[in-house]
């Protein structure tokens, strides 16, 4: 494919982004957003409409995926073992701990959320399948982060730029690689505040790429206010307990 094949290609992947993340979204934002002349922008979304990739509502023109993105998402299945495996087992933690539970997969230093179980209580992380946040300010980006080698885990953290996004987020690679190699060693990673003012989460690996293909871990996250005494290692047995529990029944060794 010539280099001109390439940058079209790119460019109309990354405009499917954007329709996705935003959900309905007009001609000028793509544009706007993506730095991409309205000329070709144009000649992208005709080529995608008509393949069915996006789709233009009629009445308030704003772009949405369409048929054919929806047909896709729904053949991949890489994570899906995994997901319906540990639902079960995760409603049943956010059951006993009262609180909302995940479980997300590494993708580069984004943390993607693939399965939730949410808290009974109103107060409660608001988050959703497939929703992407930084691995470096969240307690589950961190164990993660921490299945990696050491050097891959500081090449990944330091390629790109580490927003902060409270007064508490470390966005320094190797005081980060430092702290991933501590979670790696206790088998457990916090996020204290880092990612958002009055919350909290203890979070462990599930599965790692050697294991599954997949990096996988579970979080237990909860408002501050509501931090149970001894934080966070009141929440590490039935967190430990959980996860042995989904390793089990995967196969692997119950740890």
């Amino acid at each position: 494919m010539s280099g001109e094949g390439v940058k079209s290609a790119a460019r109309a992947l990354a405009v499917v982004e954007c329709v996705a993340e935003a959900g309905a979204i007009s001609f000028n934002d793509i544009s706007t957003r993506l730095g991409i002349p309205k000329s070709s922008a144009h000649g992208l979304l005709k080529t995608l409409e008509s393949d069915q990739w996006v789709t233009q509502n009629p009445d308030s023109r704003l772009f949405s995926l369409g048929l054919r993105a929806w047909q896709i998402g729904h053949m991949y299945d890489g994570h899906r073992g995994l997901a319906e495996t540990a639902k079960p087992i995760m409603d049943a933690l956010s059951h006993e701990t009262g609180e909302t539970v995940q479980l997300a997969r590494l993708d580069g230093v984004e943390n993607v959320y693939i399965a939730i179980s949410p808290s009974p209580n109103p107060m409660r992380m608001a988050s959703s399948v497939g929703m992407r946040l930084h691995a470096h300010a969240t307690g589950i980006g961190k164990a993660l982060l921490s299945t990696l080698d050491p050097d891959e885990a500081h090449r990944r953290l330091a390629a790109v730029v580490l927003p902060r996004l409270t007064a508490k987020t470390v966005t320094d690679p190797d005081d980060l690689v430092r702290i991933v190699g501590t979670a790696a060693d206790v088998g457990y990673a916090t996020d204290d505040e880092e990612f958002i003012e009055g919350c909290r989460c203890v979070a462990m690996p599930v599965t790692t790429e050697t294991e599954t293909g997949i990096a996988a871990a579970i979080s237990i996250t909860l408002p501050s206010q509501r931090t149970p005494d001894g934080w966070p290692h009141s929440l590490y047995e039935p967190l430990a307990r959980a996860i042995s529990s989904i390793r089990q029944t995967l196969g692997l060794d119950p740890r």
